[in-house]
């Protein structure tokens, strides 16, 4: 067998940290840098390339486009709006009437808090699972109307042109 000092290989003594002194190890391949920082240098590398292709594109006038490209940026105005009104104003209390905290959502029919999973008809209430259905809490909602007029608009009528008699 032969042996180290024969071949003339030699293994790293020990592991090598990373040349950016990051604190994890490094290896060969990666030019002795751990793979995160090796990757961040080959992203930062890519983007130059790009950067440089588009503005040689723009200096020799490669682009595709017969638009002039500006390099001068002008200033920008800040402004800021205020979407509130003044506290002493009336018209913050005309527009929105204040609303009372609302408490937890109760059952219309049995008053029984239902929270997040509470049922909304389509009456506007909100019911439990026991008062859900619309037979179940009398509804005012009119079903039969709504469903003739959802028909109606899905199923126009086709009415043929009439016959010339001769």
């Amino acid at each position: 067998m032969e042996t180290s000092k024969e071949t003339n290989c030699q293994a790293p003594e020990g592991p090598i940290l990373c040349v950016n002194n990051c604190g994890f190890f490094g290896s060969a391949a990666t030019m002795n840098m751990c793979s995160k920082c090796h990757k961040d240098m080959t992203m930062k590398q890519e983007q130059a390339k790009l950067a440089a292709t588009s503005i040689e594109n723009i200096v020799n006038g490669g682009s595709s486009s017969n638009t002039n490209v500006s390099l001068q940026a002008e200033p920008v105005e800040a402004k800021v709006i205020s979407t509130r009104a003044p506290i002493g104003s009336p018209s913050s209390q005309a527009n929105e009437p204040v609303k009372a905290k609302e408490g937890p959502n109760r059952c219309t029919t049995c008053r029984k808090r239902v929270g997040l999973t509470g049922f909304n008809c389509r009456c506007g209430n909100m019911f439990c699972a026991a008062h859900r259905y619309s037979d179940k809490h009398e509804c005012s909602f009119d079903y039969q109307t709504a469903g003739r007029d959802a028909i109606a608009k899905a199923n126009p009528v086709v009415i043929a042109k009439k016959l010339d008699k001769i």
